[in-house]
């Protein structure tokens, strides 16, 4: 059994519409302080332009982990 952890953020663009990064294998002692400094330096800086928007606020962030089993079947 494997589990990947990724940080998901949310963000709203000029428009209005959300759109998300992600980063995989965060640190494990990553804080909701560390997490709100790093994406507002993303909006400050305009790092990213989805669809050539800018984006304009912080919406969410979370971590999702996912776990994944793998079956070796003989065929």
């Amino acid at each position: 059994m494997e589990i990947k952890k990724k940080l998901l953020m949310s963000f709203k663009t000029t428009s209005g519409k959300k759109v998300s990064l992600s980063v995989d294998e965060p640190k494990i002692d990553l804080t909701e302080e560390e997490i709100e400094t790093a994406m507002s330096m993303i909006v400050s800086k305009n790092i990213f332009k989805p669809g050539g928007e800018n984006l304009v606020s912080l919406v969410d962030a979370k971590i999702v982990e996912t776990e994944t089993t793998n079956y070796d079947l003989v065929l």
